[in-house]
C-alpha cells in the first residue's frame, strides 16, 4: 500500500491538493478524510509506504506516442532493459514503438518477439506495425492480420512516397478503424499532399513531429474541416530553435516555435511525443538523424510551459491523457483506476548526458538548464523509479 500525502493531483480535468491511497494495482481512495477513516478502520494495513509530496504534482504517468525501441536488431544502440529504465526515469510507463527495427515490424513474429522480450519489464510497449512491407513503400502489409496485434501503423523514418499506396492505406484505415502515424519530409510539402489524399479517401491520420508554422496551419485548417487528423509536437521542437543538430524534421526557426506554442495554448495540438531515437557516436558522425530525450522530456516541456504560462493540466493532457486515450486506455486520476502515476517537482537542474541510463548520448542539450524532476514513477501500483534511490 502506498499513501501519497499533500500532493497536487493533476490531470486534464482536475488540479486539487489532496492525498491519494494506492492498494494493489489500483487507486483505492482520493481524499484526506476518506483515507484517514480507512486507515483507522479495523484490518491490517500491511507494508504501508508514505510519501510526503508537499509542493509536488501527481499526474497520470506519461505515454509516448513516438518511441524508437531499437529492438529487435539494433541492441547496440539501446537494449530492452535500458529502454525500460530510461522511460521509467522519465516518468513514462507506456510507449508506442516505431516499426523501423531489424527485421522491420511488418509481421506478427516481430511484434510477438517484442512482447516476449518486454514481458518481465515494467514498461508497457505497444509495438506498432509498418504500413508497407520492409518500409519500402511499395506493398501494403496485411492490415487485417496485423490488427490482431495492433491498431496503429507507421513507416516512420520514411515517407510513404507513392500517393496511391497511401491512398489505399487510408481507405483501409477508414474501413478497419486503425490509425496511420505519418512521417513527412520535406514536412510542409508532404503534409499538404497527404491532407489532400485524406480529404479524398477518408481515414485516420496522425502527423508525427510537426515543427513548422505552415505545416501546423494546414493541420489546423484540416481539423476545422472535420477531417480525422491528430498532430504531435516534440520536446526538442519546442525547447530550441535554429539549432544545427541533425533531426528529422530539422529544428526550426523561432517564429515556428512560437507558433507551435500558440497552437498548444489554443488547443490545436493533441500529443507531445518524444521521438526518442538512440544512436551511437559513430552513427551520428555518419549523419544519422535523431535525438534522445525520454529521460529529459518532462523537464524540457515543463520549462517551456512555465515560460509561456501554460498550465500543468495542459501538460497532463498532452503527455498523459490524450496519448493514453489514443492508445486505448483511460489514464485519469480516479478511484478504482489502475495506479500508473508520476510524482513531479519543479526543481531546476542541468542536463548531463553522462548520467543517462540508456547507452546512447546523442543530445545537443548537455549543460542546458531545465525545470522539473521526476521524483517517483509508479506502474500498476508499484514504485518502479525513485529519484532519491536512483
Amino acid at each position: 500500500m502506498i499513501l501519497i500525502k499533500n500532493a497536487v493531483l493533476t490531470d486534464e480535468h482536475i488540479e486539487i491538493n489532496d492525498d491519494i491511497l494506492i492498494e494493489g494495482k489500483l487507486i483505492k481512495y482520493i481524499g484526506k478524510d476518506k483515507i484517514e477513516s480507512f486507515m483507522k478502520s479495523p484490518g491490517e494495513k500491511a507494508d504501508l509506504k508514505v510519501i510526503d509530496a508537499q509542493g509536488r504534482y501527481v499526474l497520470p504517468s506519461f505515454t509516448d506516442m513516438h518511441f524508437h525501441l531499437r529492438n529487435p536488431g539494433l541492441e547496440y544502440k539501446q537494449t530492452y532493459k535500458e529502454a525500460s529504465d530510461a522511460c521509467l526515469r522519465g516518468g513514462y510507463t507506456r510507449v508506442v514503438a516505431m516499426a523501423n527495427t531489424v527485421p522491420v515490424a511488418d509481421c506478427s513474429e516481430v511484434i510477438q518477439t517484442v512482447a516476449d522480450s518486454m514481458r518481465d519489464l515494467p514498461l508497457e510497449v505497444i509495438q506498432i506495425a509498418s504500413v508497407t512491407k520492409s518500409l519500402q513503400g511499395k506493398e501494403l502489409v496485411d492490415f487485417e492480420e496485423l490488427m490482431k496485434y495492433t491498431d496503429i501503423f507507421s513507416d516512420d523514418g520514411k515517407n510513404v512516397d507513392n500517393p496511391e499506396i497511401l491512398r489505399e492505406a487510408l481507405k483501409k484505415s477508414a474501413q478497419l478503424g486503425f490509425t496511420i502515424l505519418d512521417h513527412d519530409e520535406p514536412e510542409t510539402e508532404m503534409v499538404r499532399r497527404n491532407l489532400q489524399i485524406l480529404r479524398e479517401t477518408g481515414g485516420n491520420l496522425h502527423f508525427c513531429h510537426i515543427s513548422r508554422k505552415e505545416s501546423m496551419q494546414l493541420i489546423i485548417k484540416a481539423k476545422a474541416e472535420g477531417l480525422k487528423v491528430t498532430v504531435e509536437v516534440t520536446p526538442h521542437h519546442l525547447f530550441s530553435h535554429g539549432l544545427d543538430y541533425r533531426v528529422n524534421p530539422p529544428i526550426a526557426s523561432e517564429e515556428d516555435v512560437k507558433f507551435l506554442i500558440e497552437s498548444i495554448k489554443n488547443g490545436h495540438v493533441d500529443v507531445i511525443g518524444t521521438d526518442h531515437a538512440p544512436h551511437t557516436e559513430a552513427d551520428k558522425a555518419n549523419g544519422a538523424p535523431g535525438i534522445i530525450n525520454i529521460e529529459t522530456a518532462y523537464a524540457m516541456i515543463r520549462k517551456v510551459f512555465k515560460e509561456n504560462a501554460i498550465s500543468m493540466k495542459t501538460l497532463a493532457k498532452l503527455m498523459s491523457n490524450n496519448p493514453s486515450f489514443m492508445t486505448g486506455t483511460d489514464s485519469h486520476i480516479r478511484e478504482g483506476s489502475e495506479a500508473n502515476l508520476v510524482i513531479l517537482s519543479d526543481e531546476a537542474w542541468k542536463i548531463d548526458s553522462t548520467k543517462f541510463v540508456t547507452r546512447s548520448r546523442n543530445t545537443p542539450y548537455d549543460g542546458w538548464e531545465v525545470v522539473g524532476k521526476v521524483e517517483y514513477t509508479i506502474a500498476k501500483g508499484e514504485i518502479v523509479y525513485d529519484n532519491a534511490g536512483a
